[in-house]
């Protein structure tokens, strides 16, 4: 998923940290679209005709047309050719600044699904981005618990998901930028997720511009937002993920609206370096107790 994993399991079986490892390598196999045989791209090399996909591509898909909807399309899983325009057409690590001429366009309204058929619009690719990074974790979060787990915390390249104790009662996650020495924020949870989006990671140059990951599904290129990160305090990892990108999206003048509309709770540092939250927040801080 191109990001480290970091996972914690209190009790239970010694076995169930590898267990974890072991899931998040399947879930990865079956949905990055780096990867030549995943049923992500067997998706895409076949818009325009149903496919049958395992139950969790299936889930997948149907988080993304749902996270689609909650941020007013803020979020957009078939932005795929966008990003292969901005020159993002391979991991990372190999990315040459040359930009593909994608013909791809988006489509997310007239995905259709049927049982465990997905058809994708022709001309259309998915990508599920970062909201596979999150459900990927609140997945195997679940099903180390049910494995017999006391707690878990799955972190995958900033989503984060937590359930049961940690060995100190609540698992502290500190919020990190890379203009400030000391964490700005250290949240605690009990129970739920928190996912960081930001601007100032995966950067590369391209047609001689810099540019970055987070499309904006409006203009079809890199976002030129105000705000260069934010977290997103929410109940599961996948929609805290999408909810902070769709935060960063919107600016500063409506960065809070879509968070407090759903009992979430956010925080954003700006072009400036100044650090703001939404009116939760605070309680996950212990600031202000």
């Amino acid at each position: 998923m191109g990001s480290d994993a970091h996972v914690i399991v209190e009790g239970g079986c010694e076995q169930l940290a590898d267990e974890a490892r072991r899931r998040l390598f399947d879930l990865e196999q079956r949905w990055s679209r780096f990867l030549p045989d995943s049923e992500v791209n067997l998706l895409n090399d076949h818009a325009g005709h149903a496919v049958t996909l395992s139950s969790e591509t299936v889930q997948l898909v149907q988080r993304a047309i749902e996270a689609w909807r909650i941020t007013g399309g803020a979020f957009d899983p078939t932005v795929l050719g966008d990003v292969i325009r901005a020159g993002y057409d391979r991991t990372f690590d190999e990315l040459t600044g040359t930009p593909d001429p994608s013909t791809l366009i988006p489509g997310c309204t007239d995905i259709e699904i049927e049982g465990n058929a997905v058809r994708l619009p022709a001309g259309t690719g998915f990508d599920s981005g970062g909201i596979g990074k999150g459900l990927a974790a609140d997945i195997v979060a679940v099903e180390v618990m049910a494995a017999g787990a006391d707690g878990v915390c799955i972190n995958l390249g900033g989503d984060l998901r937590v359930l049961g104790r940690s060995s100190d009662g609540s698992w502290t996650v500190a919020v990190e930028h890379p203009w400030f020495d000391d964490p700005i924020a250290r949240v605690g949870l009990e129970y739920g997720a928190i996912a960081t989006s930001t601007t100032l990671k995966r950067r590369w140059v391209a047609g001689g511009e810099e540019r970055h990951h987070l499309i904006d599904p409006h203009t079809g290129l890199p976002s030129t937002t105000d705000i260069t990160l934010a977290t997103v305090v929410a109940g599961e990892a996948w929609i805290a993920e999408v909810l902070a990108k769709a935060v960063l999206l919107r600016g500063t003048d409506r960065a809070f609206d879509l968070v407090d509309e759903r009992q979430t709770a956010a925080l954003v540092v700006d072009d400036r370096g100044d650090v703001l939250m939404s009116d939760g927040f605070a309680a996950f801080t212990g600031v202000g107790a």
